[in-house]
């Protein structure tokens, strides 16, 4: 059975951000699920995508875009059959390390002097991309009128999600895993991505020249054909 590909969003985005991936990810042959990621805290949007995964029968490839990669990260090891993580400009967080801690560990980052918070009655705190600042942080290798509709339909994010410790068990650990990412990303830079791609011994790491951090959305072929690397693995196996 071929593996079921789940794909999963990051903060400042929807699940529509994967729409030029998921074609030729089925027009290989697979089930493609792109999970409605909730965005409220690591550990429930994590158990959220941990149930989807259990509902699927068969082989699975998680893929973590941004906040994403820290979801799939601490998805349970035991929620289903999972063989690989694919990351995508995304966080591959070790045990006690936040996607902000993460974010400062190596220069290049600009994404705090973009943020807008926004308080919330429950006491949390959203946090979104300002409008003025979206192309260049997020999308700069993206048409302009392109990012300004992800501008539009961004979905925002709690800081305490950002904010928020990861748990004991990452995944990448104990499953194989792919790293692709931006060059230019002005939100994960790239020497921190090679960092966690290198700790996590990944199968492969392909840094894209120029590239920004809406990876899936300017280079969607690239992200395709890595994710199909990872889905042949098990084929191998």
């Amino acid at each position: 059975m071929p593996p079921t590909i789940v794909l999963v969003h990051g903060a400042f985005a929807a699940s529509a951000s994967w729409d030029r991936v998921i074609e030729p990810l089925q027009a290989a042959g697979h089930r493609v699920i792109a999970a409605a990621n909730p965005l409220r805290g690591l550990a429930s949007d994590a158990a959220a995508v941990s149930d989807l995964v259990r509902s699927i029968d068969g082989p699975v490839v998680l893929v973590g875009h941004s906040y994403g990669g820290a979801v799939t990260s601490n998805v349970d090891a035991g929620a289903g059959d999972i063989v690989g993580l694919v990351y995508v400009a995304g966080f591959a967080p070790e045990p006690g390390e936040s996607c902000i801690t993460l974010t400062g560990m190596f220069p290049g980052s600009s994404l705090g002097a973009s943020l807008r918070p926004v308080q919330r009655s429950d006491g949390t705190t959203d946090l979104s991309i300002r409008v003025d600042r979206f192309h260049d942080q997020i999308a700069a290798d993206v048409p302009a009128a392109q990012a300004a509709r992800m501008a539009s339909t961004q979905r925002p994010v709690t800081q305490e999600a950002l904010g928020t410790p990861s748990g004991a068990r990452p995944l990448w650990r104990e499953r194989p895993s792919w790293f692709v990412f931006g060059e230019e990303d002005r939100s994960i830079p790239a020497a921190l991505e090679h960092y966690m791609a290198k700790r996590a011994g990944a199968q492969r790491a392909i840094e894209i020249p120029g590239a920004s951090h809406a990876v899936s959305v300017a280079h969607p072929g690239v992200t395709a054909q890595l994710i199909l690397e990872a889905t042949a693995l098990r084929g191998a196996a």
